[in-house]
C-alpha cells in the first residue's frame, strides 16, 4: 500500500499505529467474559510498571479521550473544600481551568508565556502565599508547542509546601521518565493514543492509592468517578460501563511492542532521533522552530509560519496530505506557527521522507523564504 493510500499520521495523536495493534481490534470481545477481565488486569498492571509505581498507586481507565480522564481526574481528586492551583503553559492548561469553571470546582492560575517552561520558583512563591491551595496540576509536555516543563522540580516544590501534585502526562508518558519511586505525585493521567501508541479511545490515571481511598464522594459526575470505578474493578474486575473492548485490545497489544522496544527509554530515544532529523531537516529548508531546544520535548515541534506571501497553511497541509503526510495546524495565541510530530509508528527514514516532501511542495508553491 501506498504512502498517499495511507498516509503518515505526524500528529499529537492519533498517530500512526502498528498493524499488529490494527489487527487486534480485529476480534469481538465479551466486556464481562473472563478473557477479557483478564486483558484489562493486564493493562492495568503494565501501565502501573511504566510509571514505576506499582507499590504505591493503582491504574483506573475510562473510556474517552484524554480529556475525560483530566476531567475525571480532576473532579475526582479535588475535593468540594478544595482549590486547584493550575500551572498554565499553553491549551491544555487553560482546558484544565475551563474543567474547573464547568463543573464548580475552586481554581487559581499562574500563567507563563507558551514558549516559556514553567518556573518552579514561582510556584513555590504561589503556593506560600495561598493556602487555600489543596492540589496543583500541571503539564508534563504541554501539546501546545511541544515544551517540556521541570515536572521533577515542579514536584518537589508541590511536595515540600505539603500540596498534592496531578500530573497531565499525555504526551509524554511512555517516552519520556516519569517514576512514582522519585517524582511524588497523586495522580498522572495519560491516553492509549500518545506514547504508548494505541487507538485512541481510553483515558488513564495513575492514583495514589491512599488518595483515591481518601477521594470517595468527591466526584461531580457518575460517570467520570474515579474512585468508584476503581472500586468496581477491584471487585470484580469489570468497567461500571461498556467498554470500548477492541480499544482495550489494540492498547493490550501495543503495550507489549513498548516493552519489546525497551519500555521508555527503548521508544524515546527512536522519538529523539526522529525529533532530531525533523528539527535538522526543517531547519536546512529555512523554518525556525517556536521554542528553544533545551524545552523541546521528542513529542511534537511548533514551527513558525514563514513569512513568504505565497506560504498558505491550507495549501501546504493539503499537498502534504496529497503527499502522503498528515500534519497539524498551530494552538499558540503569540506566534503563528504549524507543527509536526515524531511519535508514534514512525522512524527517522520516515522523518527524512516527510522533510523531502515539504521540500517538494515548498518549491511547488514558489515559497522561497520559511523565516517566520
Amino acid at each position: 500500500m501506498s504512502r498517499q493510500d495511507r498516509p503518515l499520521l505526524l500528529t499529537p495523536g492519533p498517530l500512526t499505529t502498528s498493524q499488529a495493534t490494527r489487527e487486534a481490534m480485529l476480534s469481538d470481545w465479551g466486556s464481562r467474559d473472563r478473557a477479557f477481565i483478564e486483558l484489562n488486569a493486564r493493562v492495568r498492571a503494565e501501565i502501573l510498571r511504566i510509571a514505576e509505581a506499582e507499590d504505591s498507586h493503582v491504574c483506573v481507565p475510562l473510556q474517552g479521550s484524554g480529556t475525560f480522564a483530566i476531567e475525571a481526574t480532576v473532579g475526582t481528586l479535588v475535593p468540594r473544600d478544595g482549590k486547584l492551583l493550575v500551572l498554565v503553559n499553553g491549551t491544555y492548561g487553560r482546558r484544565m481551568l475551563e474543567i474547573c469553571r464547568v463543573a464548580g470546582i475552586d481554581a487559581t492560575a499562574r500563567e507563563w508565556r507558551e514558549t516559556e517552561p514553567i518556573d518552579p520558583g514561582e510556584v513555590s512563591a504561589l503556593l506560600e502565599s495561598d493556602p487555600s491551595v489543596s492540589h496543583v496540576a500541571a503539564a508534563h509536555c504541554e501539546t501546545t508547542t511541544g515544551i517540556l516543563n521541570p515536572i521533577e522540580a515542579i514536584a518537589d516544590v508541590v511536595a515540600r509546601s505539603g500540596r498534592r501534585l496531578l500530573i497531565d502526562a499525555m504526551s509524554a508518558f511512555g517516552a519520556v521518565p516519569l517514576s512514582a519511586r522519585d517524582v511524588p505525585f497523586d495522580a498522572v493521567v495519560t491516553s492509549s493514543n500518545k506514547c504508548l501508541e494505541g487507538a485512541p479511545g481510553v483515558g488513564l490515571t495513575v492514583i495514589r492509592k491512599d488518595a483515591l481511598e481518601r477521594a470517595k464522594g468527591n466526584s461531580r459526575s457518575l460517570s467520570l468517578d474515579l474512585h468508584d470505578q476503581w472500586q468496581t474493578m477491584e471487585r470484580n474486575g469489570q468497567w461500571r460501563f461498556t467498554p470500548p473492548t477492541q480499544v482495550l485490545a489494540a492498547l493490550d497489544r501495543a503495550l507489549a511492542a513498548h516493552r519489546e522496544e525497551g519500555g521508555v527509554a527503548g521508544r524515546g530515544a527512536r522519538y529523539g532521533e526522529n525529533c532530531r532529523a525533523l528539527v535538522d531537516g526543517m531547519r536546512s529548508l529555512g523554518f525556525e522552530t517556536a521554542i528553544p531546544d533545551e524545552a523541546q520535548a521528542p513529542i511534537i515541534v511548533a514551527f513558525q509560519t514563514p513569512r513568504d506571501p505565497n506560504f498558505d497553511f491550507t495549501a501546504f497541509y493539503a499537498r502534504l496530505v496529497a503527499r502522503g503526510f498528515i500534519i497539524y495546524p498551530g494552538k499558540l495565541s503569540e506566534l503563528d506557527t504549524f507543527r509536526i510530530g515524531c511519535i508514534g509508528q514512525v522512524n527517522p527514514a520516515d522523518i527524512r521522507e516527510a522533510v523531502a516532501a515539504v521540500r517538494v511542495t515548498l518549491d511547488d508553491m514558489g515559497v522561497k523564504d520559511c523565516a517566520p
